[in-house]
């Protein structure tokens, strides 16, 4: 099988942008720091909430943290705009605690990509708010979420 290449700037096409949301959203569905880093830059910044990454090895060590405590990690993103190198994302994720309460996290993110279409700026501000487990909306299987799935506007969120 043949695997399509991620676009890369300057993003001309809403099919394009979507694709490139899409594949980032597969790449942390599957809670694989390094696979995830792949798509950053060697030397990519963040601002993850009020924390500031740079580098990959930085990336990947918070990342594994990340997934450690945020349980049964199931995320949805959608392009909110798009121009040139640059997009606007918003995303809700959804994940447990290690005694078990659930939460919905919901946030922004503003990407910057360098020409191969790798990412060197990330902002994302977070929120969280505790649901109950009844209220959960993410129900597939652990990994990439199928492509018949609701979306984050198809969901009400």
């Amino acid at each position: 099988m043949e695997v399509e290449p991620s676009p890369s700037p300057p993003f001309t096409t809403v099919e394009a942008a979507v694709r490139k949301v899409r594949l980032a959203e597969d790449a942390w569905n599957t809670r694989d720091p390094e696979r995830v880093v792949l798509a950053y830059t060697p030397d990519s910044r963040w601002r993850n909430r009020a924390e500031f990454l740079e580098g990959r090895q930085a990336i990947a060590t918070f990342l594994a943290r990340k997934w450690s405590r945020e349980l049964d990690y199931r995320l949805i993103k959608e392009l909110w705009g798009f121009r040139e190198n640059r997009m606007a994302v918003r995303f809700a994720y959804e994940w447990r605690d290690d005694v078990g309460a659930w939460f919905r996290s919901y946030g922004n993110e503003l990407w910057e990509f360098d020409e191969r279409g790798l990412m060197r700026r990330r902002l994302a501000s977070i929120n969280d708010a505790p649901i109950r487990e009844a209220d959960r909306k993410y129900h597939w299987p652990l990994g990439r979420r199928p492509d018949d799935y609701p979306s984050l506007s198809d969901l009400g969120l």
